[in-house]
C-alpha cells in the first residue's frame, strides 16, 4: 500500500478488484471484451433507427434514444479502464482520470434514474391520456423534460461526488472496487464520515426512491387503464409497450437501490464489484435487446436499416 500526505490527492489509485480472486480475470475481461462491442452496437443501431425512420419519430423513441446514449457513456466510462487493468499487471487509475470516471459515472446513474420515470409518465400519457397526448408531449414538452432530467443527473453527481472527493484519504490510494465510485470512496476514507453518508443516503432516496413511486404510481393508472381496454389486440400492445420499460427499471434500480440506499460502511467488501458489473455493463447491454425482441416497430425499422445498407453496397 502507497502512503502520501493526507492534504493532498495521490497521483493515482490502486484497483484491487478481484486481485484475491486471480481465476476471475481472464473470464471476466473475456466477457468484457465480448459485452462491451455488444452494448456500443446494440444502442448506435437503436439510436439510428429512431432518428432515420419516420415511423419512430415520436416522444416514446426520442426518450429511447436518451437513454441509449446514455448506455453508451456509461460503460464507455468504465469499461476501457477494466479491460485495461485486467489485461495488464498494472492496476491502477490516475486521479484525473478517477475523477473523471466518479463524476461521468454518476452524472449518467442520477440520470437514468429520472429518465426512466420520465418515460414511465410518457407511458402514462400514451395509454391514460391518448386524446392529448400529441398535446402534452409535443416536441417542445419533451426536449424541455429531458434536459430536466440530464441537469438533475449533473446537479446530483456535482453535490455527492464534489463532497466525496473533499474526505481525507489519510495515506490510502487502494480501492478494494474496479471503478472509481462514491460509496467505496466514502468506505475508503478516514475521519468524521459520517456526514457524507448521511448526504449520500438522503440524496439517494430522493434520486432512486421518488422517481421510483412516480413509476409505480405511472404504472398503476396504466394497469387500470389496461383492464378497460375491451379490445385484445389493444390491451396486448399496450401491455407489450410497457412491459419492455419495466423489465428495465427492474434491472437498473434492483442493484442501484441495494448499492446505494444502504449506508456505504455496511456494504460487503464483494458486493460494489457486482453491482457495478450489473448496473454498469450487464444493463446497458441488454437493454437494446429488450427493447427490439419486444418491439415490432424497432424490429421493422432495423430491417429496413440493414436492408438498405446491403443495398447500398450492390
Amino acid at each position: 500500500m502507497e502512503l502520501m500526505n493526507e492534504s493532498h490527492h495521490p497521483e493515482e489509485f490502486i484497483l484491487l478488484g478481484f486481485a484475491d480472486q486471480p481465476w476471475l480475470q481472464l473470464p471476466l475481461f473475456t466477457v468484457l471484451l465480448i459485452t462491451y462491442p455488444m452494448a456500443l452496437l446494440g444502442n448506435i443501431a437503436i439510436i439510428l433507427v429512431s432518428r432515420l425512420d419516420p415511423r419512430l419519430h415520436s416522444p416514446m423513441y426520442f426518450f429511447l434514444t436518451n437513454l441509449s446514449f446514455l448506455d453508451m457513456c456509461y460503460t464507455t466510462s468504465i469499461v476501457p479502464q477494466m479491460l485495461f487493468n485486467l489485461g495488464t499487471s498494472k492496476k491502477t487509475i490516475s486521479y484525473v482520470g478517477c475523477v473523471i470516471q466518479l463524476y461521468v459515472f454518476s452524472i449518467m446513474g442520477g440520470t437514468e434514474c429520472l429518465l426512466l420515470a420520465l418515460m414511465s409518465f410518457d407511458r402514462y400519457v400514451a395509454i391514460c391520456r391518448p386524446l392529448h397526448y400529441t398535446l402534452i408531449m409535443n416536441h417542445c414538452t419533451c426536449i424541455l423534460l429531458a434536459s430536466i432530467v440530464w441537469l438533475g443527473g449533473m446537479a446530483y453527481a456535482f453535490l455527492e461526488a464534489t463532497l466525496t472527493l473533499q474526505l481525507p484519504l489519510c495515506g490510502v490510494n487502494t480501492l478494494d472496487h474496479l471503478l472509481c465510485e462514491i460509496p467505496v470512496l466514502i468506505k475508503t476514507a478516514c475521519g468524521d464520515k459520517e456526514a457524507n453518508e448521511l448526504i449520500l443516503s438522503v440524496v439517494c432516496i430522493f434520486m432512486l426512491a421518488v422517481p421510483l413511486c412516480l413509476i409505480l404510481t405511472s404504472y398503476a393508472h396504466i394497469g387500470y387503464a389496461i383492464f378497460k381496454i375491451k379490445s385484445s389486440e389493444g390491451r396486448k400492445k399496450a401491455i407489450g409497450t410497457c412491459s419492455t420499460h419495466l423489465i428495465v427499471v427492474l434491472l437498473f434500480y434492483g442493484p442501484a437501490i441495494s448499492m446505494y440506499i444502504q449506508p456505504p460502511s455496511s456494504i460487503s467488501r464483494d458486493q460494489p464489484k457486482f453491482m457495478a458489473l450489473f448496473y454498469g455493463v450487464v444493463t446497458p447491454t441488454i437493454n437494446p435487446f429488450i427493447y427490439t425482441l419486444r418491439n415490432k416497430d424497432v424490429k421493422g425499422a432495423l430491417r429496413n436499416l440493414v436492408s438498405s445498407i446491403f443495398r447500398s453496397k450492390q
